[in-house]
């Protein structure tokens, strides 16, 4: 760093509204307080600041240059937030792939992302090696571990670099993430955000559910799912210390929260029932946790009930997508509190809270029509979104009109704004021509006490065009029939949303964010009719 005694003049070198700012200012102000640890390891903020210009010196002295793209493929490290940093402060554009991708795809995400340095997890090294050989282009591949092969060493590059302050000069709307959507529908493509458009998302986050300092992050959510990252770097933001899991499992989670004393997670629903499946959960002391920050699928609202019932009074939701920040909306604290209230207040549960601040939503029909309160229509958003899909203008022209995001997600309001999620557009089955959202209907199913989880797709079928099929993992194999769970969902939903049909499975496919793949399960069962 600079001198230090001019703190102040110090904390102007970097422009306000970046991440580079930010950087900069915990290693001033918080110079000795732990910024993260991981498998034994830990860093300061001092520390950490010293690294990343040493990487942004090395990847300089390789010829990359401020907007050149740097890809990360690996589980969650403390490289991994390294390489960020230098993103942050160094002008680079970071493109983190998704590690639960095959070959091929990953393959035509390194050339579409263009990236010119891969930074490669001790996991990914071979498949690495196959990709520098068969990708055209000048790129260099840098692994966490040992040099081998073409394989730089991560180690070695930074030992040869210098640790002063770079010299780049990082602007609000200078280009700094890629995030690639989960591919739930398709193709993922690249959503991009400046600097401006993630802080701002960043400090909606940290205003919504009242970050401090003093908070303890368990990261458990992969770094390349834009949710996981943006929550990470919301509690980096206010200078909060972070614990960084290198992927999810439930007793190594619970262990830590315990050890750690976390106060504050990110989860999915499916983490919330797997921490419930762990045998001897009683032995974890998880009564430090403050704040259990669940988005990314919905939380069925019984499962929301049992969350609250054992772990207090500690849950918020936040809703969003790739394109959308993710921080669109938020279902605070204090509004959980509904579950002891009113019925019109339990209501309030099955929603997803209402716009942050910053944000705007809207509810629109197919000619971008508003809708008022109680209508079905898709949710379109303003504020803190991407700027465009990573050279797809025609995609970005479909996805963004008029400024405002297109969310494919289809839901409505209540009088007061609260915003309730019906289903992605994609999903909305029509049988016998009446509109079924599954999620209604997976809410009912998780009312049944031996169902663990459900989805809910639409098949072809001759007589309804497209039938409601659910796909139920039990809590014990075999203790459920196809009749059982028609017969209790006779009693709570209309005849046209009943399950026509009901299968049984040990689980259901997920994306590393634990959102189920829709698409996979009807491509399965499609291929099976066929």
């Amino acid at each position: 760093m600079g001198n230090p005694g001019l703190i102040l003049k110090e904390l102007s070198k970097y422009e306000i509204g970046t991440y580079a700012e930010i950087l900069y200012r915990n290693a001033l102000f918080y110079p000795d307080r732990e910024a993260f640890s991981c498998d034994g390891k830990s860093l300061t903020f001092r520390s950490f600041n010293s690294r990343v210009n040493r990487i942004i010196r090395a990847l300089q002295d390789l010829g990359l240059r401020k907007g050149d793209v740097i890809g990360v493929l690996s589980w969650n490290s403390m490289e991994y937030a390294e390489i960020f940093g230098a993103a942050m402060k160094g002008g680079f554009v970071i493109s983190p792939f998704n590690a639960r991708l095959q070959l091929e795809e990953l393959r035509s995400l390194v050339q579409y992302s263009e990236a010119k340095a891969i930074f490669v997890g001790p996991e990914f090294t071979r498949m690495a090696k196959i990709m520098l050989e068969a990708i055209p282009g000048d790129r260099y591949w840098i692994s966490f571990t040992e040099a081998e092969d073409r394989l730089l060493s991560y180690s070695r590059l930074l030992e040869n670099a210098p640790d002063e302050e770079p010299s780049v000069r990082v602007e609000r709307n200078d280009p700094l993430f890629i995030f690639f959507t989960s591919g739930t529908t398709g193709t993922p493509k690249g959503a991009v955000y400046t600097h401006a458009r993630a802080i701002e998302d960043t400090k909606t986050y940290v205003m919504m559910n009242c970050i401090q300092p003093s908070s303890r992050f368990l990261m458990i959510m992969p770094f390349f799912h834009i949710g996981g990252a943006k929550v990470f770097w919301s509690y980096f933001y206010v200078g909060a210390s972070h614990v960084i899991m290198k992927s999810f499992d439930a007793a190594a989670t619970l262990k830590a929260i315990d050890e750690e004393v976390i106060t504050d997670i990110h989860i999915v629903p499916t983490h919330l029932t797997a921490f419930f499946s762990v045998s001897d959960f009683e032995k974890y002391n998880v009564q430090s946790l403050k704040r259990v920050f669940y988005a990314a699928s919905p939380m069925p609202v019984e499962l929301l009930k049992k969350g609250l019932q054992v772990l207090g009074p500690v849950f918020a939701q936040g809703y969003g997508s790739t394109e959308t920040g993710p921080n669109v909306c938020c279902l605070r604290l204090d509004e959980h509190q509904a579950i002891d209230g009113t019925s019109a207040k339990y209501n309030v549960l099955f929603s997803c809270g209402r716009p942050n601040l910053g944000v705007q939503v809207r509810v629109v029909d197919q000619a971008d029509e508003d809708l008022g309160p109680g209508r079905i229509g898709e949710i379109v958003v303003r504020g803190n979104t991407m700027i465009e899909y990573w050279h797809e203008p025609e995609e970005t022209e479909d996805t963004v009109k008029a400024d405002w995001t297109h969310t494919g997600d289809m839901g409505y309001y209540d009088e007061l704004g609260f915003i309730y999620i019906a289903d992605r557009k994609k999903d909305m089955i029509i049988s016998g021509g009446e509109n079924v959202y599954p999620r209604e209907v997976e809410e009912v199913l998780y009312q049944h006490p031996g169902i663990k989880e459900a989805a809910v797709i639409g098949l072809s079928d001759p007589y309804w065009v497209e039938r409601v099929h659910a796909v139920v993992v039990p809590k014990n194999s075999g203790s459920l029939s196809e009749q059982e769970v028609i017969a209790f969902c006779k009693s709570k939903i209309a005849g046209y949303k009943i399950p026509k049909t009901v299968e049984f499975v040990s689980e259901l496919p997920k994306t590393p964010a634990g959102k189920v793949l829709k698409r996979k399960l009807r491509e399965e069962r499609s291929d099976r009719a066929s």
